[in-house]
């Protein structure tokens, strides 16, 4: 339940910064913001191309031209 409840907190999260167009290296900040609020540990957030997929989106950024992407481990 935990990580469902970070999920759409994040997914509301970049739904607003990709209308607005947020720039990714603020975005990514406050993502990492928000998960060490939570506890999270061992985590990793990557800015990538938008056709990239490695790894679970958290975020777009750049008006959708690139996505943050999350990893644990």
């Amino acid at each position: 339940m935990k990580k469902f409840m970070l999920a759409v907190g994040l997914l509301s999260l970049a739904g607003a910064a990709f209308a607005k167009g947020k720039p990714c290296e603020e975005l990514k900040a406050e993502i990492a913001a928000k998960l060490d609020a939570k506890g999270v540990s061992n985590y990793s957030l990557e800015i990538v191309d938008k056709d990239a997929a490695d790894g679970k989106v958290v975020g777009t950024c750049e008006k959708g031209t690139k996505k943050i992407v999350y990893k644990q481990g």
